[in-house]
Formats: C-alpha cells, structure tokens, sequence
C-alpha cells in the first residue's frame, strides 16, 4: 500500500546510487523508476563496489554536502547499517532497492538468500561457453580460417561485409531467411 504525502515540486533531485558490486543492477533500477516522470532535473552520483566502512566514508562527505534521495544495493549488514544511521542523521532517506523482492524470494523459495555481492556476474560455465563462441566468432570472421568450420555449431552465409568500407559504403548486417 502506497502512503501519499504532499507533494512538493523540487527543481534539483541529488540521486545517490550505492552498490557493493558494479551497480549495473541499481543503475537500471533507477533509470526505470525516473522514466515515469517529466521534466526531471536529477543528478545522479554513482558508487559501486562500496566494500568497506572506509570507502562509505568517503562518500558520505558527498552526500552530507549534496542531499537528497540514497538508494543502495547492498548485502553486508555491518555498511547497510552504517549507511541507515548515516542517512538518518543527515534527515536523509536511504532506500534498500531489492529488499522487498529477495524478503518475498526467501518466503517462497523457503531459504535464506546468500548475501553475497555480485552473484549475478560469476563466472560460470555458461559464461566461459559465450567468451569461447565469441572468440570464434571473431577468428572466423568473413570466411578467415575457413578449415575448423566443422567446429562450428552454426554457419551463417552471406555476401561479405569487407566489400563495402572501402568503396565508402556502410555495410548493414542482415539475415536472409
């Protein structure tokens, strides 16, 4: 249920978005939540890889001298609390992003998430097949090395795309189905 308070236009909004792994994650949580509104004037500051009470530090200088909104995705207990106290201190709301979707994933899946940062970017089989599929990609491009084609999972043939450049056209990929 959602609580309405008064609305007061704000001419500036100082966005801060803290994560403790890249942030790509907080960063599309955000760019989603501000298309639903016109005529925003947000600056937006960016802190990923917020690992340590020492780098929290840092930042919250920023945030003391450019107030506003402080979103944060973070799993260690110890700087999401010293993040809350902060915030509080300054008068400040600090916003856990994906706390309200993990708290339902725990009660339906019936376990405790991990709460480690970054998960979502290991480093697993499925990731090392892509690296691979794209270094052949590359190294058999345009009929080079055309000998370990039956190494191929797929062959795409059409007219080369090396023809064009040089007679000043811009070459434009397109499947033939």
């Amino acid at each position: 249920t959602r609580h309405y308070q008064a609305l007061i236009p704000v001419t500036r909004l100082h966005l801060h978005l803290l994560a403790d792994s890249t942030g790509e994650t907080l960063e599309r949580i955000a760019k989603a939540a501000l298309s639903q509104f016109d005529d925003t004037d947000v600056v937006r500051h960016f802190w990923p890889m917020v690992r340590s009470q020492a780098h929290l530090d840092r930042i919250i200088g920023d945030i003391a001298a450019n107030p506003g909104l402080v979103v944060y995705t973070m799993v260690s207990q110890d700087i999401r609390r010293a993040l809350e106290d902060r915030c509080r201190t300054l008068g400040l709301p600090a916003v856990p992003a994906l706390d309200a979707v993990i708290d339902s994933l725990e009660a339906a899946l019936g376990q405790e998430a991990k709460g480690r940062p970054g998960r979502q970017h290991a480093l697993d089989a499925a990731y090392f097949a892509r690296v691979e599929a794209i270094q052949f990609t590359i190294a058999h491009d345009d009929g080079v090395a055309w000998e370990d084609w039956e190494e191929a999972d797929i062959v795409l043939a059409g007219v080369s795309r090396r023809q064009y450049p040089h007679r000043g056209g811009k070459p434009s990929p397109a499947p033939a189905l």
